[in-house]
């Protein structure tokens, strides 16, 4: 599968224009992620790309769903499984709202990371120039700290990278600051 596939299926299922921007940061940072936990150099190709789509594709039904949490990703599995995509992948998705236990980097990276990149950008809207690029790590872990700021940005499955990633937060936070940061762009901020 490629990323264009993932994009064209996001549109399918009619993803608003916040929703694909919330899947396509997911996505760097899933392709950032598996640059860090990746260690065999033949597998990361394969690795970064598969990474990329369960970011793009994690909630690809959900707005479809009308957010319901029982039926959200059986649609986007539907159509995972016509074009032949990986179990692995999935899994992930399935994994990242505890659907199947997430057993793989792959999926204990999506769960980590879907909160954050909400929460990052909720720090980039309250910056004046609402830009990504003067949201720095410091500001993130401030907000992290602020359970009144973004309340649905999940602090526990966020703080999963250092029980099941072996990162930091603090680290964590600076690998998705960054690859959300080389994008943004692509998610006009």
């Amino acid at each position: 599968m490629t990323k264009d596939q993932a994009l064209k299926i996001l549109d399918e299922l009619g993803n608003s224009p916040n929703m694909v921007k919330h899947a396509l940061a997911c996505g760097f940072v899933m392709r950032a992620l598996a640059r860090k936990l990746i260690t065999h150099l033949s597998e990361l190709k394969t690795a970064e790309d598969d990474w990329e789509l369960v970011g793009l594709l994690h909630d690809a039904d959900y707005e479809m769903t009308n957010k319901s949490l029982d039926l959200h990703t059986e649609e986007t599995t539907k159509k995972l499984k016509e074009l032949d995509v990986d179990q692995s992948i999935i899994d992930a998705i399935h994994g990242h709202c505890d659907k199947t236990p997430r057993e793989t980097l792959m999926a204990k990276a999506i769960y980590a990371c879907d909160e954050l990149t909400g929460l990052i950008v909720a720090c980039a809207l309250v910056q004046p120039e609402k830009k990504l690029q003067f949201v720095k790590v410091e500001s993130v872990l401030k907000k992290f700290k602020d359970k009144s700021f973004a309340v649905g940005a999940s602090r526990d499955e966020i703080k999963t990278c250092e029980s099941e990633l072996n990162i930091l937060l603090e680290e964590f936070i600076g690998i998705a600051l960054k690859a959300m940061q080389e994008h943004s762009d692509e998610l006009g901020l």
